[in-house]
């Protein structure tokens, strides 16, 4: 996927995704081959998508699910729930960033909330990164969540982005990889949206819909849009770690589970 597209160019490509490439591995990816084979099923799903552009870059309104509890909580949770509010419960979150302000080595992951790399990355090497490198203090975390697979990536930005208004953007976004579907079938709907949302203890589930539309949300995924464009990302997961306050180097994943290249960069950045 070439970078340095205007904001608005990327979210025409978003209509028509282009191959995935995540980091780490050889030369480019197609879509997932049960896409290619659900393609028929989905056909007239994506047609609607495409039509319906608006509610695909910020999500409906609430009005559209019917009744939503106005906090969200563990009981009746989506799979994944109890232990996602353990993994980050004591943490601190502000926004977009997890852990101390005070941690010497911030690392910077630029993540797709449908890319199936970041699901692997995010379920099978960040609990332990958490639990030993952010809950110690020794690591925070910065979250850029980006779209370029297509449509379920938009909304699925918008609904983190919403999340990280109520400093709970990492739990959303653990709860969406445990229970994400197949690339570019219409799975990160607003109903989707709205489970993730009730799962999570204390979330403003009515806020988080409708803030999903908002003019901050927006702004910032103007933002993590640029941001990815001057750091030259291509592909997702893309983690930059380095001392606080500095510019990290990019982590040379071997695979989205190569945890070693992870802990690796952090040691090396504290050391510096």
């Amino acid at each position: 996927m070439p970078s340095g597209k205007s904001s608005r160019q990327r979210r025409q490509a978003a209509k028509t995704p282009p191959p995935v490439r995540a980091r780490g591995t050889k030369g480019r990816r197609q879509a997932s081959p049960r896409v290619l084979i659900a393609g028929g099923v989905v056909a007239v799903a994506v047609v609607v998508a495409i039509v319906l552009g608006v509610m695909v870059r910020s999500g409906s309104s609430s009005n559209s699910l019917g009744n939503v509890p106005a906090v969200g909580s563990l009981s009746g949770g989506l799979p994944g729930t109890s232990a996602v509010n353990t993994l980050f419960k004591g943490i601190p979150q502000h926004g977009t960033t997890l852990g101390r302000a005070s941690a010497p080595v911030t690392m910077v992951e630029f993540i797709d909330p449908q890319c199936p790399y970041c699901q692997e990355f995010e379920t099978q090497v960040m609990p332990s990164i958490i639990k030993k490198q952010v809950r110690s203090g020794r690591l925070r975390i910065v979250m850029q969540p980006w779209a370029f697979i297509g449509p379920d990536s938009v909304r699925g930005q918008a609904a983190l982005l919403a999340a990280a208004k109520q400093n709970r953007a990492f739990n959303y976004a653990a709860l969406l990889y445990d229970n994400q579907g197949i690339e570019n079938t219409g799975w990160l709907n607003d109903a989707m949206v709205a489970a993730v949302a009730k799962s999570i203890p204390g979330m403003k589930v009515p806020t988080l819909l409708s803030t999903r539309s908002s003019g901050a949300v927006k702004a910032a995924q103007q933002r993590v849009d640029e941001l990815a464009t001057t750091d030259q990302v291509t592909g997702t997961p893309t983690l930059f770690v380095g001392k606080t306050g500095t510019k990290g180097r990019e982590v040379q994943l071997a695979s989205p589970t190569d945890k070693a290249a992870v802990v690796a960069a952090i040691n090396a950045a504290a050391a510096s």
